[in-house]
């Protein structure tokens, strides 16, 4: 088996970083090629999770900020709203979780 760094279809760039030229559907030299093929994309998966799990916890306390800021316009508007409802029709709503009956 013969190694990345010795083949072919791998180059090192400037800044040291190995480029991989290698298509697994059409250029592989080695069947171990393929398994070095798969990790370096499982590498590249995982990076990507990591990054958006790191954008995630930097969003959270904005996204927290937002959604206090909309409950509490929701529950403005809900006031706003009550004059419109007589008292004795408040007692007459049916709870959130039941279609209203039919009379």
């Amino acid at each position: 088996m013969i190694q990345c760094l010795q083949c072919d279809l791998c180059e090192i760039g400037p800044d040291g970083r190995r480029i991989f030229k290698c298509d697994p559907f059409s250029n592989i030299k080695e069947p171990e090629c393929v398994a070095k093929w798969q990790l370096i994309r499982l590498d590249m998966l995982l990076a990507g999770y990591q990054n958006m799990i790191r954008f995630q916890k930097e969003m959270e306390p904005l996204q927290r900020k937002m959604m206090k800021f909309v409950e509490r316009e929701m529950n403005d508007i809900d006031e706003s709203d009550k004059w419109k409802i007589d008292d004795e029709d408040i007692d007459n709503l049916p709870p959130d979780n039941e279609p209203p009956k039919n009379q």
